[in-house]
């Protein structure tokens, strides 16, 4: 266990109980501005984890293609995300301009490519002056380029905080959420500041999903460090409003398929944007089958809208996440930090389900496994997670 989930592990087990209220009472938080979008958490595919630079129309072209033929799309995948690198200058009336050999048709162009395939486009821009990869920056330009933004046809902006130095973060993603409102086009905005400005505290008012963390590694153990610190901040979010946790790193290597799993099952358990970082167009048979788990996805995509919360560990490595859905039902994770087999226990009660007993499904079995009176008992693969569904016998 980390040191900061140490510090805050005992209100979270108190926060336990807040699962067993019913969906009408649950904490709801305003969506972003009002602008009505990512009533549940945005899911999609961003550029940077596998590309970083490296981004080109033919590379997102292809990536839009491959969401398609691997059923991503009919998973629920909507938004395809170009990070940063797109752009490289201002013309002479302030307008960014995208490089022309990597995108010889123009951002429009491609935009009109992904919509149609039934997806939706996202860019990258950064409040400040330049963007971590020296690029144009949007400070001072907020309401050209949300104008530019719009007439592309673009649907997600996500918002870096480089080159920010002495800005102040709730004004200045204020200021671009009131750019792109003006332009009449429904635009989720994603921030991406690294939790550095405690936009738990504001960012819940302004943009649809904030970072809670520094940058996702490809490693057990920073996927762990994101998770431990996402976590200390779940009352905040709700439908429209997402805490994020950072992206996905299924299948780019770094991990086992099992770790991957977890990785997949804890986002989902923490209702984290699900925004795939791979590489769609070569993908193995286990990352598709996880990507694609639509029973998973339906945790992390049901619309009460809760954030699981950690509900019982034996420090410093066995633990239990449950997350409250819409029917009164729990999915509840049993996660296995260590590296040996273990078995975990995980009591119905501290789950927040008020019953005896409950009708369990295992979410990546596919298989109903009976009734259980009061608690339910599995071995845990180490770095791994049991995913179940836990539906009160009333």
């Amino acid at each position: 266990m980390s040191g900061r989930l140490a510090v805050v592990v005992a209100a979270l087990v108190m926060g336990s109980l807040a699962l067993a209220r019913s969906p009408s009472t649950h904490t709801r938080v305003p969506a972003a501005s009002g602008n009505g979008l990512a009533r549940t958490p945005p899911m999609g595919w961003n550029s940077w984890n596998h590309f970083s630079c490296n981004v080109s129309e033919q590379t997102i072209r292809e990536t839009a293609d491959a969401m398609v033929v691997t059923g991503m799309r009919d998973a629920g995948y909507r938004y395809v995300v170009i990070d940063d690198c797109w752009q490289v200058a201002r013309d002479a009336n302030g307008a960014l301009v995208a490089d022309p050999q990597r995108f010889p048709h123009g951002i429009k162009a491609l935009a009109d490519y992904i919509h149609s395939k039934g997806l939706l486009f996202g860019i990258y821009t950064d409040a400040g002056t330049n963007t971590c990869q020296g690029r144009p920056g949007t400070f001072g330009h907020e309401n050209q380029d949300a104008r530019t933004f719009a007439a592309w046809g673009v649907d997600y902006v996500k918002e870096d905080w480089c080159h920010a130095q002495r800005l102040d973060a709730p004004t200045q993603y204020a200021k671009f959420r009131d750019a792109l409102a003006r332009t009449g086009r429904p635009i989720v905005l994603s921030i991406c500041e690294w939790g550095s400005n405690q936009p738990w505290e504001w960012a819940p008012r302004v943009g649809n999903l904030w970072r809670t963390t520094d940058d996702i590694e490809d490693t057990w153990s920073s996927m762990l460090d994101n998770l431990d610190q996402s976590a200390e901040h779940a009352t905040v979010a709700g439908p429209g409003a997402w805490n994020d946790p950072d992206m996905l790193e299924v299948g780019n290597g770094g991990m086992t398929d099992e770790e991957y799993r977890a990785h997949f099952s804890l986002w989902a358990i923490m209702a984290a944007p699900l925004i795939a970082g791979n590489d769609l167009r070569d993908m193995s048979a286990p990352t598709i089958a996880t990507l694609t788990n639509r029973e998973v996805i339906a945790v992390d995509q049901d619309s009460l809208g809760a954030q699981g919360i950690l509900v019982w560990e034996r420090p410093p490595e066995l633990q239990v996440w449950a997350k409250p859905l819409r029917d009164g039902a729990r999915a509840i994770a049993l996660l296995n930090r260590s590296s040996a087999v273990a078995r975990i226990t995980a009591y119905f009660s501290r789950a927040g389900l008020r019953t005896d007993s409950a009708q369990v499904r295992d979410l990546w079995s596919h298989k109903d496994l009976g009734k259980f009176g009061r608690q339910f008992v599995s071995a845990v693969p180490a770095h791994g997670v049991v995913l179940i569904r836990a539906t009160p016998v009333r």
